[in-house]
């Protein structure tokens, strides 16, 4: 099987040619274009998640070899979250490659933050059943940049830290409540309110509800610590 030429391009911004590029087509196919004839990326993805695991928490263990599981443990969670994967899949033109039905393509399904990650994910599978742990280990430290020396001793999801603030100071859990919504309907950004049970409050605009929530939680955060 030859790739076209815009696999072919996306394969140099990944770092790796494929010796078997039927594993690259099922990584980058959605359920929304699947047949029986064409298996989707859920199985990929799946592997994938665990790859990536495996090659974060061995780099993380090299980088830090004095660390305590304590302390790597949130940095691992910010280093695989789907968020992440989904950054790394922009910057690296996943979403212009990923097949997707008609209806997820006119909703915009190339930008959601989902998609995006969970393909990322697959992609790393295809990499690892193409050519092993060590080629998929090189694809995501290159990927990844240097996102596994710049991120935070304390990287927990900001909804979890602001909960245990609240929890910690004997307030009820925040609250989150979408107060807006704009944009064309394959693009909405939400706009989203978190507040305390002390009446304090943020807002934050995202395109992603969860993205806009979590957006919302640092803004509350950085307010009240």
């Amino acid at each position: 099987m030859k790739l076209s030429s815009e696999l072919s391009a996306f394969c140099d911004r990944l770092g790796h040619s494929f010796a078997q590029p039927e594993l690259l087509i099922e990584a980058l196919t959605h359920p929304s274009v699947a047949s029986t004839s064409r298996p989707d990326n859920q199985r990929f993805e799946f592997l994938g998640d665990r790859v990536l695991g495996l090659v974060m928490a061995e780099h993380l263990l090299q980088q830090d070899a004095s660390a305590a599981e304590g302390k790597i443990a949130p940095r691992f969670n910010a280093l695989v979250r789907k968020e992440t994967c989904a950054d790394v899949a922009r910057e690296i033109g996943l979403g212009d490659v990923i097949r997707l039905g008609r209806s997820e393509m006119m909703s915009g399904g190339r930008r959601k933050e989902a998609i995006l990650g969970d393909a990322m994910e697959a992609v790393i599978a295809a990499v690892f059943l193409d050519a092993g742990f060590e080629a998929a280990q090189k694809v995501v430290l290159a990927a990844w940049g240097d996102r596994p020396s710049r991120v935070r001793e304390d990287a927990r999801d900001p909804k979890t830290a602001l909960q245990e603030w609240a929890q910690a100071q004997g307030m009820k859990p925040p609250t989150y409540k979408e107060v807006a919504r704009s944009g064309p309907d394959h693009a909405p950004v939400f706009k989203i309110e978190t507040r305390l049970e002390s009446g304090t409050k943020a807002t934050a605009e995202a395109t992603s509800k969860r993205s806009a929530e979590q957006a919302a939680a640092r803004l509350l955060l950085a307010k009240v610590t």
